[in-house]
């Protein structure tokens, strides 16, 4: 039978009513600076639930308060973040949607550390603070900050957590060679890190409840590393436990002219493609991939498992109730809205 947008998807424990992804993106609307989500996070997360869609993935939720991008992120460092995320969680569960988390650390892209961190002291770029390179002691601790980070997730009632190794934030910096030029043993093997933290989180979750990895396929830096090495990365990272990728690309430096990504619609879908392809596995296909129909070829295709709709639904909470219409299947429409889509 062919697959479309709105056959529902079950992974492990994750059940989901359709293929239709928010994923993470970044508010940067935590005012008190203290990493706990308010009420412009709740009614932003649990409206695209009222929409119909199937995962929301909260934005980036940071391991320490010096690993946000700015003072202005979510965070998991303190049980004192927990309630109000489970509020969110809880809430979005009551309108059918089910609920994941990035959890993350920002490394040498954290604006406002004083002193922000990475895997080599290595800035991002000529108007970045040069990053203090974690000693190896450091990097363990920071794997425990990480396993501590996502048991608060789960504490949370996600139904899934997501691990941010893409954007050039600070898994990305160790599996890159261009920032990893370390000479222990997390340089020595450059996907240690990441599969320590895929460990490391796996023991305080859920047996049955699935992984995400958020990965860049390749960099678009001069230099950077291409598809070839985002599979050896990726692949890794699937023999440490990860169980679906969601694939993205770039973000871990200024973009070379001639290495640069297209602007067109599904840019970066064959990426998502091969890697579902030569890995076997569960993926999230990410970019520019707004069109109602384009979205429902992608499944349709057997391109990718999910669909992430971003810009889409930043624009549109109701992205999915219409695409519904468009596609002229059963989005599970509100009762209270259904006169606003017509069949």
């Amino acid at each position: 039978m062919t697959k479309d947008l709105f056959t529902p998807y079950e992974y492990k424990s994750l059940k989901l009513k359709n293929r239709v992804v928010m994923p993470p993106m970044c508010q940067y609307s935590v005012t008190n600076k203290d990493g706990i989500a308010n009420d412009w996070h709740y009614n932003h997360y649990v409206s695209r639930a009222v929409g119909g869609t199937g995962l929301i993935i909260v934005e980036m939720a940071d391991v320490d308060p010096d690993g946000r991008i700015t003072d202005y992120d979510l965070g998991v460092w303190s049980d004192e973040q927990i309630p109000a995320l489970a509020r969110i969680v809880e809430a979005s569960h009551a309108h059918g949607a089910k609920i994941g988390i990035q959890v993350a650390h920002a490394g040498r892209k954290a604006e406002d550390a004083k002193v922000p961190i990475s895997s080599s002291a290595i800035p991002y770029d000529s108007n970045s603070k040069t990053p203090h390179a974690l000693t190896t002691e450091e990097v363990k601790d920071m794997v425990q900050k990480f396993k501590r980070g996502v048991e608060r997730a789960v504490q949370a009632g996600f139904d899934t957590i997501e691990l941010h190794g893409a954007h050039g934030y600070l898994i990305h910096q160790f599996h890159s060679p261009l920032t990893n030029q370390r000479t222990d043993e997390y340089g020595q093997d450059l996907t240690l890190f990441g599969r320590e933290v895929i460990a490391a989180a796996k023991s305080v979750m859920p047996e049955d409840m699935p992984l995400i990895m958020r990965i860049s396929a390749r960099e678009y830096v001069k230099g950077g590393y291409g598809l070839q090495k985002g599979l050896e990365i990726s692949r890794a990272y699937k023999e440490a436990g990860a169980d679906i990728f969601h694939i993205s690309s770039g973000g871990e430096g200024a973009v070379d002219a001639e290495n640069g990504p297209g602007n067109h619609a599904a840019y970066q879908l064959p990426l998502a493609r091969t890697i579902r392809q030569e890995l076997n596995v569960p993926v999230i296909a990410v970019g520019r991939l707004d069109e109602a129909v384009l979205a429902n070829a992608v499944i349709g295709n057997e391109e990718a498992d999910l669909v992430a709709v971003g810009r889409g639904m930043l624009r549109n909470p109701f992205w999915t109730l219409e695409a519904g219409v468009t596609l002229r299947k059963d989005a599970d429409i509100p009762k209270q809205y259904a006169l606003g889509f017509p069949r």
